[in-house]
Formats: structure tokens, C-alpha cells, sequence
């Protein structure tokens, strides 16, 4: 399957979920007063934690299914799929049960003014019912990728937040709601996806071979695999977030006007990686494939194509940003003070693309190659950077935040090139002769 066949729908899929971000940024951002855009942005931050922080139930799954895909292991498709559904739900569970503390930690530590934290407390309160689903449809996502089913992927996304947006008009803009009615329509758009991507499942599981294991699915030294991979995934997710949360909080305690202002230009932000990770979600299953059939010429000509790729949508955003980035502020906020802000700090958004595509496309590589302890390091590596970073640019205001930020991602993807290169020259290749990008 061509690297543009596969990446195509995911792309397209990807991009709906900023989109969500866009519009939710839009609704609310159109309120009366900024605390309500605020509130909205401490209260998914802090989901970012308690939902994207168990993203490794999307990654894992993939490149694990597909390196089973080139093994030829059809029975190791399914039982994946299995142990995968039963993680999520305990975890899922897990998190409702806990999830009161987790919320009052998260916005403790997050530090939010006043008049926002309760209304991201709201948030919170009403989005936490959905994490079962949220968990079960990263390993269903998770599970068609690594199969390279890359249009029941887009059919999930494109749902899922077809239902968010129009709900969040509805709720909003019809009902009057506000903070409030962006966290409830999230809760429904969360469980319609997971009782249609139930049914995709089923269907597909008739055209695949083999049979479910009870001994893979009950016995706990059967996950193995997934838990070795899902570990290191899960301290590099939190690694990233908190890079996020830390980024969210200094900018509150700047005032709800800068946090408001970051807010808008983390989705710049947000719509290029979902753009750049497409590609990166098609190496991972491709990579993931060639890595499980030992072919190495398919790897090597899977990197350098969707390499290729990345760097020329990472430009086209850069130039975006450059020429019609105040226009994209004004459509998502109507605040004359948060639009001044934002315009202020826009030139970081043309600089960022160009650093952080490599860390975006080899995150791919490295998932299909389940090399999961390389990404872990090289947040650990960033984390290292940014904050003294921070430390000794705090006279800088958010120009001095936003270069900290900057130079996380450029050592991520730094640190990442490196890795890559000595793995072309020692493990990735053939047993004889150096094949390397």
C-alpha cells in the first residue's frame, strides 16, 4: 500500500479532531467574558492528562498488530484487539472511580485564576464519565491502523467530532450553556463513536483468520508485550503533557488574557501535528510491517517517502501561519484584547512547524518499530532543556515561555535524528551491507 493511500483518510481524520478544537475554541471563545475560554483551556489540559496520558492504548496496539500483520500471526491480531478492550476498561473504570482527587490535583497544580477553576472543575466533572469509551476507542483506532484500515479510522474521527461540533452549537449557541455544554457534548460524541467503531469491529473480525485465546486474555503474564511497550509509551505521554500543562500554567499566571491568547495559538498548533502525524501514523504501520517481516528495503523507502511528506506539509503550514495567521485568530476569537495578544507571539507558530516535524515523523518510526524506550528519552532529553530554559527567560514574559517551548521541541526532534541514524547503522538493516536513509 502506497505511503499517500494510507495516509490520505488519516490526515483528513486527524485534522477533524483540531477542527473540534477550533470550534470549541470559536464557540466559546465568542462568550462574553474570556473566563469561560479560560476554564475550557485548564479543563482539557487537565484531560490531556487523565485521557492522552493512556494514548499508548492507541500506539501500542498499532504497531504491535501490525508487526504481527507481517509475521503473518492472525490470531495475535485478535488477542491484541482482546487485551487491548479489557486494558481500557479497567483503566477507564479506574479513572471514574478516582477521578474527584485526580481533578482537584490537576487543577491545583495547573493553577488557574479564580474565576476560571471552577468552571474547568465543571468541565472536568461531566467530561470524566466518558472515559471508558475515550480508552476503548483509542485500542479499536489502534487496532484498524496497524491493519493499514486506514478509511475506518477516518469513518470513527469523522464521526466522533461531527457529533462533538454539533452538539457544541446545540448546546451553546441553542441552549444557552457554556463551559458546561462543551464538556456534555464531548460525553456523547465519546460513546456514539465507541458503539459504532463496536460495530466496524465485529464486522471485521469475520475476514480475520485465527481465534481469541482465553490464556492470552485472563492470564496477566500474557500482556506482557503490551505492558513493556505501553509503559515507556505511557511515562513519554505524561512527559509531553506535562510539557503542555507546564506551558498552560505560567501562561494563566500571566492572566486569563494571555492564557486565553496561548490558547488560540496552541491550535495552530495543534492542526499542524494532527496534519504532520498522518504521515507518521502511516509509518507507523508500515514501518511496523516491514519491520515484522525483516524487510528492509520496504523500511527504508517507507521513512524516506513519508519523510518527504512531512517536511513539505510542515513548510505549507509555516507559510500559513506567515501570511494569514491573524485571520485565523480573529475566526477564533472575537476578544479585541486576546486577538492583540495572540498577533504579538504569532511569529513562534512559523518557526515551530519546521522544528517539530522530525520529532512527529519518527515517533512513527519508532512505535511501528515498538523502540519505545528512544521516544521516552528524548522527552526526558527536552524536559531537561526546557525548564531551566524557562527559568532563565522568565524576564522574557511569554516571549521567554514560548522559546522554552520552542527549544523542547527542537531537542525532541534532535535527540530523536539521533537515534534513528545509530539504529540505520547497527539494528534496522541487513545482516550484510549498510542500508540506511
Amino acid at each position: 500500500m502506497g505511503i499517500w493511500t494510507l495516509a490520505w483518510p488519516i490526515i483528513l481524520s486527524n485534522i477533524t479532531v483540531p477542527l473540534l478544537g477550533l470550534v470549541d475554541t470559536a464557540v466559546v471563545g465568542h462568550l462574553p467574558d474570556s473566563r469561560y475560554l479560560a476554564g475550557v483551556t485548564l479543563g482539557a489540559t487537565l484531560f490531556s492528562f487523565l485521557y492522552w496520558g493512556f494514548g499508548f492504548l492507541r500506539m501500542g496496539t498499532t504497531g504491535l498488530v501490525a508487526q504481527a500483520i507481517g509475521r503473518d500471526a492472525p490470531s495475535d491480531v485478535r488477542n491484541l484487539l482482546g487485551q487491548s478492550l479489557i486494558m481500557a476498561g479497567v483503566i477507564g473504570t479506574l479513572l471514574i472511580v478516582l477521578g474527584s482527587p485526580l481533578i482537584s490535583l490537576g487543577l491545583w497544580l495547573l493553577d488557574g485564576s479564580a474565576d476560571a477553576t471552577p468552571l474547568a472543575r465543571e468541565y472536568a466533572e461531566i467530561r470524566l464519565w466518558s472515559a471508558p469509551a475515550v480508552l476503548a476507542n483509542y485500542a479499536i483506532l489502534g487496532w484498524f491502523l496497524g491493519q493499514q484500515n486506514a478509511r475506518v479510522t477516518l469513518m470513527i474521527l469523522l464521526l466522533t467530532n461531527s457529533v462533538n461540533i454539533l452538539l457544541d452549537l446545540g448546546f451553546v449557541v441553542g441552549l444557552g450553556m457554556t463551559s458546561n455544554g462543551v464538556a456534555l457534548a464531548s460525553v456523547f460524541a465519546d460513546y456514539s463513536a465507541l458503539a459504532f467503531g463496536g460495530y466496524l469491529v465485529l464486522r471485521q473480525l469475520g475476514y480475520v483468520e485465527g481465534h481469541f485465546q482465553r490464556q492470552r486474555l485472563l492470564a496477566l503474564k500474557a500482556y506482557s508485550a503490551l505492558f513493556n511497550v505501553n509503559a515507556n509509551l505511557f511515562v513519554r505521554t505524561l512527559g509531553l503533557l506535562f510539557a503542555m500543562a507546564f506551558f498552560t500554567a505560567q501562561g494563566a499566571r500571566q492572566g486569563d488574557t494571555v492564557l486565553a491568547a496561548n490558547a488560540v495559538l496552541l491550535q495552530f498548533i495543534m492542526l499542524t501535528s494532527y496534519a504532520l502525524d498522518g504521515f507518521a501514523h502511516a509509518a507507523e504501520s508500515l514501518v511496523g510491517r516491514a519491520y515484522g517481516r525483516q524487510d528492509w528495503r520496504e523500511f527504508t523507502a517507507t521513512v524516506r517517502a513519508t519523510a518527504h511528506f512531512s517536511f513539505w506539509t510542515s513548510a505549507a503550514a509555516a507559510l500559513l501561519f506567515a501570511l494569514g495567521g491573524n485571520q485565523l485568530i480573529a475566526l477564533l476569537t472575537g476578544l479585541s484584547d486576546v486577538r492583540a495578544t495572540a498577533a504579538t507571539y504569532l511569529p513562534w507558530m512559523v518557526v515551530m512547524p519546521l522544528i517539530a516535524v522530525w520529532s512527529y515523523l519518527l515517533d512513527g518510526v519508532f512505535i511501528g518499530t515498538t523502540a519505545v524506550r528512544e521516544m521516552r528519552n528524548s522527552i526526558f532529553a527536552g524536559l531537561a532543556v526546557y525548564l531551566p530554559a524557562w527559568w532563565f527567560c522568565q524576564g522574557l514574559g511569554n516571549h521567554g515561555l514560548w522559546l522554552a517551548f520552542t527549544l523542547f521541541m527542537l531537542t525532541r526532534s534532535a535527540v530523536l535524528i539521533g537515534y534513528y541514524r545509530h539504529y540505520r547503522l547497527t539494528r534496522w538493516r541487513p545482516s550484510s551491507g549498510v542500508s540506511h536513509l
